[in-house]
């Protein structure tokens, strides 16, 4: 199986192509060294990322980016995982941090797939900080960058 990222989004607008978040989440998969993978990308209008976040996390309203990844046997075989993503929490994630909208989406579809991955990070205000935090800047700054930016 190669790396395979299907992306849905039923009518939700995106800042950033199906096309676009795909590569994005491969480019992630091929630095992290992954040669076997199947993500589920699916956007969400707020309401249902918010029941979404209620059910699984229980807490309220939506949120960015929710991830479920699914243990590898012993580290091997591929990596099977859903990321849910919020274009519009996004859009305000990106007018509080000053930053283009592409980029935030683009910064969702890494932290997801990192927390696919195995990655984890604090909550609060130490999560920038963190290793996970870390590696996410450091792709989004890299090679994946071109996976997202405007041709």
């Amino acid at each position: 199986m190669p790396l395979i990222a299907d992306v849905s989004h039923e009518g939700v607008r995106t800042p950033l192509s199906s096309v676009r978040i795909a590569a994005t989440a491969r480019a992630v998969l091929e630095a992290e060294g992954v040669t076997e993978a199947l993500l589920s990308i699916t956007l969400l209008t707020p309401p249902a990322m918010a029941r979404l976040n209620r059910q699984h996390l229980a807490h309220r309203g939506p949120t960015d980016v929710i991830s479920f990844g699914f243990d590898r046997t012993a580290g091997q075989g591929a990596v099977i995982g859903d990321i849910y993503i919020c274009p519009a929490v996004a859009r305000e994630n990106a007018a509080r941090a000053r930053t283009g909208v592409r980029e935030e989406m683009a910064r969702l579809v890494v932290h997801g797939t990192l927390h696919v991955l195995g990655y984890d990070h604090p909550t609060g205000e130490t999560r920038e900080h963190s290793r996970m935090w870390q590696r996410q800047e450091t792709l989004l700054a890299g090679d994946t960058r071109t996976a997202w930016a405007v041709a």
